[in-house]
Order: structure tokens, then C-alpha cells, then sequence
């Protein structure tokens, strides 16, 4: 069915919803109405109750009040199979893949639990399942082939995961993908191939319905916009009719800066000094210097070695040559302790795998880098040492929570990321390393963190942003390095430098690779 072949009549009309939770009001009398072949943009800070209207749509969560209208059928509620049958497919931010489970099998997934009562069959039909995955694959830009095809999931990144969690709602021919926050892995290549795999499903008359913090990516998609704040739809209509300071102060309820973060000039003094660093294949003789209070950006595209290169100066994946010193001094970074042990930091890009213990109290995340310099003359952890540490983490770097024995679960994104950079910041580091430190993380919790980053850098902590958000680069750091094919291939002085060039500059680094893959 075309877009043209539509008809007026709604899709999916959300009316009067309300989500009530222990001392929250999550949604307040919500209605929406979703045309068939219509792209919808989905904005709000965290806990505005985005993901609550997701987990209703998609039968996750029932409503306290209201109902959902589908295709004219009326319903108090879904279950998540409902949902699934009435062609309602969501692209969540954990991916919900079975890591234990083939790309293929994955890519089917939807298929088989709608087809087997939400079961999955013992024996696939494995033919019919290779050929479907692969032109669902195939449409999002990635391999068809049977090594790919028999992949495990585990064994992919995460840009890559993502991905393949989106070709499963193509393969699964839904009339309603939700997607959220589809792009926070994905370099700027894979986002514009993103983009024209939405305007595809659009002409095909799938109603999309996107969550997204990155503004620029909404307007090049285009479509409507929706926007909650507290629970409550603050507008609805052509995101062209709204300026990006109007969506903002919309979703936040204040004027938020488009200004860079930066100033001031950190000077001379350097404190980490990187020299021929390499590993494998990953990256090669790549040499900086980090000076004190310096925000030193660095990005790339996503086979760069940008990633790897974070993870190796964290001693998460050690670099197998060159050397490295720390206020003059060689240091071996091995592994994370040796990095612990000589103050680097290391906020990881996937903060709920890598980074948290989600069930766990906010105190004990904190304290889990300074657990040793908390303990007593018995061993035991100074319960009121870590009481005070924790508390005073929460009011520094602003963390919204009635107190630190909560479950970091229980907190949105932004404040989680906050919590996770508190507990590098316990160690009082010399260097720390972010790494996409706003992915996942609203408008209003940006702000807070780059403010708190510029804190840290006029404190003499030497800061390096690993980051695909050219924005985020441009207005907090001092220099940018752009790596290729695991080297650095350019340096940029940020407060020299616009978007467009930095977006010209990677474009060419994807030129350059396409122009080299055709001559192998």
C-alpha cells in the first residue's frame, strides 16, 4: 500500500491516556492520532514519559485510563502479541536481540513468535529464513551473505546490532515501526542510510513513529513532531513549522544556548603524552599529546579505530606497541586497574552493559572504583565514608533522585550517565576518557553535562571526547582529531572550525574508503 493509497483514517489513535507509577504521573489524558504513512518524531527529556507511551503502544505496559484505537478497532489495552499481530513492531534502545541466536534467526524473530502463539519453533525453515533476512538486511546496508547470515549476535558491535534490530521490523512487514533511539551507535554514513531506509517504509505507507535527542537527524528526516514534557503533549504538527530553540524550550520549559561551551585556553602543560600506540589491526602508530585542562575531541568513522583506541588508553583492550606518559612519567595501561590505579577514567559508550549495575544502588556504583580506599582497619566497607561520597556525587553533578539507595534502574538516562561519570570522578583523575558521554541523553541533560565537562577542564583535568556528534565536538572542545583506517589523518582547532566543514571532512574520509575498497 502507497502513501497515496492511505486513506484519511488514522492508523493508530492514542485517547486520553493515563500511566500512573508509585508517586508518578507518566502520562496525563494523552491523545495522538498517527496517519498511515506518516514519519512522527517522538521528543522530550527523560522520564517525560516517552518510553511509558512506547511500552503501551507495543503492549509492554497497560493504561491506567484511555484506550488505544487501531485501524477503528477499540482496545483498553494490548498484549505485547497483540500488538505484534496488529502489525506494531518496536526497534527498543536495548535491541532485545538473543545475542546467543544468529543474525538470521534474529532478523526473523517477530515472524516466528507471531506465527507460534509468542514461542519460537524448534526447527526453522531455514531456507525461506536465509532469503528473508537477507533482503531485510540488505535494505539498511548490511551483508546478505551466509557468514554474516550465521553470525551470533554477541560477536557483532554494537553500530552493527542496531542495525540488524531494525531489519528485523523491516523483515516482520509491519504497518507501525517504532523506533527508539535507532541512531545512538550509528556513524553519520549509516544514519544517512537510515534516513532513505525511512523514507522507503514511508512510501510504502508504514507509519513510523521515531524517538530521538538528536534534533538535526528529525529535521533531515522530516515529518511531524511530537513533544512531551512531564507527562503531558506540549505540540503536535510539521516539525519544519519549529525552530530547534522552539522545541527545545518546548521540551525543557527554558531557553537552552546554542553557544559553544568552550573557552578559555588550557595552555602548555602537557599531562598525557600518547607515542606510536597500536593494536593489531585496530590502530597504528597513532601519537598525541593531551595538555592539562584540554578537552581533546576525537572522532571518525565507525571502522576508524576511534572505539578501540578509547577502550586501549582505559587498559580495557591493551595496545600491543607504543607507550605512554602521565605527567612525564611512563606508565603500562594493561588493564583497567592500571588505568584506575593511575587516575584515567573511562566513561564507556554503552553505559548499561559496560558501564552500570543497573539493580544496584546508586551508592554502590559510585563507590565501585574507590571500594578499596573505603574499607576499614576489618575490611569492611565505611558505610558512612560511602554514604557521604555517594550524596555529595548526586549534588554535584546535579542527579535527580529521592536518595542514593535507589537503583540506578530507576533513573532516566541522563542522570545514569551522571552517575556512572561521578564514580570515575571519585577517583580524583588526572585524565578522563568519555566516551559518546550524551548518547541516549535529552536536551536539557546535554547541558548539564557539557557544563559539568567544562567544570572539570577549568579544574585541570585533561578531558578526551570520543564522539560522532559533530555539535557535541564542536562547541566543548579545544582540538579535534579525525582518525581513518585506524591513524589519525587530521587535526582541527575546534573553535576554528563549523559543522559543515566537519561533516565535509568525514564525508570525504567515506569517499576516500569507497575509492579505495573499488581499486583492491
Amino acid at each position: 500500500m502507497t502513501n497515496q493509497d492511505a486513506g484519511s483514517t488514522p492508523f493508530l489513535e492514542v485517547v486520553g491516556v493515563h500511566k500512573r507509577f508509585t508517586g508518578v504521573h507518566a502520562l496525563r489524558g494523552v491523545s495522538l492520532s498517527f496517519q498511515r504513512g506518516q514519519i512522527y518524531h517522538l521528543l522530550g527529556e527523560n522520564g517525560c514519559g516517552k518510553s511509558t507511551l512506547i511500552k503501551i503502544i507495543s503492549g509492554a505496559q497497560p493504561p491506567d485510563e484511555g484506550e488505544l484505537v487501531i485501524e477503528g478497532q477499540r482496545h483498553a489495552r494490548l498484549t505485547a502479541l497483540q500488538s505484534l499481530a496488529a502489525g506494531i513492531e518496536t526497534v527498543y534502545q536495548d535491541l532485545s536481540l538473543l545475542p546467543n541466536m544468529s543474525v538470521a534467526e534474529n532478523v526473523a524473530l517477530t515472524g516466528e513468535l507471531a506465527e507460534h502463539g509468542g514461542r519460537l519453533a524448534r526447527t526453522f525453515d531455514r531456507k525461506a529464513l536465509a532469503q528473508t533476512a537477507a533482503r531485510a538486511l540488505k535494505s539498511v546496508g548490511l551483508p546478505g551473505d551466509a557468514e554474516f547470515l550465521n553470525t551470533l549476535i554477541e560477536q557483532l558491535p554494537l553500530a552493527t546490532r542496531q542495525l540488524v534490530a531494525i531489519a528485523r521490523a523491516i523483515a516482520s512487514e509491519a504497518k507501525f515501526v517504532i523506533m527508539d533511539e535507532p541512531t545512538t551507535s550509528l556513524t553519520q554514513k549509516e544514519v544517512d542510510n537510515l534516513i532513505a531506509v525511512l523514507a522507503n517504509l514511508r512510501a510504502h505507507g508504514v507509519t513510523v513513529l521515531f524517538v530521538s535527542h538528536k534534533l538535526d537527524e528529525c529535521y533531515a528526516i522530516g515529518g511531524e513532531v511530537i513533544v512531551l514534557r512531564d507527562g503531558q503533549k506540549m505540540a503536535q504538527g510539521p516539525i519544519a513549522n519549529y525552530t530547534k530553540a522552539q522545541i527545545s524550550e518546548l521540551m525543557t520549559g527554558r531557553q537552552l544556548s546554542n553557544e559553544r561551551y568552550r573557552d578559555g585556553d588550557p595552555g602548555n602543560d602537557v599531562v598525557l603524552d600518547v607515542q606510536g600506540f597500536t593494536r593489531n589491526d585496530q590502530f597504528r602508530d597513532v601519537s598525541f599529546r593531551l595538555h592539562r585542562g584540554e578537552i581533546l575531541g576525537i572522532t571518525g568513522l565507525l571502522d576508524s579505530g576511534r572505539n578501540e583506541l578509547a577502550r586501549a588508553l582505559a587498559g580495557v583492550s591493551p595496545a600491543t606497541a607504543g607507550h605512554v606518559t602521565l605527567d612525564g612519567q611512563p606508565v603500562a595501561l594493561r588493564t583497567p586497574s592500571d588505568a584506575k590505579f593511575f587516575r584515567i577514567g573511562y566513561v564507556p559508550e554503552d553505559r548499561l552493559n559496560e558501564g552500570l549495575f543497573l539493580d544496584k544502588p546508586i551508592r554502590d556504583n559510585v563507590i565501585t572504583a574507590m571500594i578499596s580506599n573505603l574499607r576499614d582497619r576489618f575490611g569492611q566497607i565505611d558505610r558512612k565514608r560511602a554514604m557521604q561520597l555517594a550524596e555529595q556525587t548526586v549534588k554535584d553533578l546535579q542527579i535527580a533522585t529521592p536518595g542514593v539507595d535507589k537503583p540506578v534502574q530507576s533513573l532516566s538516562g541522563g542522570n545514569q550517565q551522571r552517575v556512572l561519570i561521578g564514580r570515575w570522578l571519585a577517583i580524583d583523575p588526572r585524565v578522563l576518557i568519555l566516551h559518546g558521554p550524551t548518547v541516549g541523553v535529552d536536551v536539557g541533560s546535554k547541558d548539564i553535562i557539557y557544563r559539568i565537562m567544562q567544570r572539570l577542564s577549568k579544574n585541570g583535568i585533561g578531558i578526551i571526547l570520543i564522539s560522532d556528534d559533530l555539535p557535541e565536538l564542536l562547541r566543548n572542545c579545544d582540538r579535534i582529531l579525525m582518525m581513518k583506517k585506524g591513524r589519525v589523518a587530521s587535526e582541527y582547532r575546534a573553535e576554528a572550525l563549523d559543522e559543515a566543514e566537519l561533516y565535509r571532512a568525514l564525508l570525504s574520509e567515506a569517499a576516500s574508503d569507497a575509492a579505495e575498497d573499488t581499486t583492491v
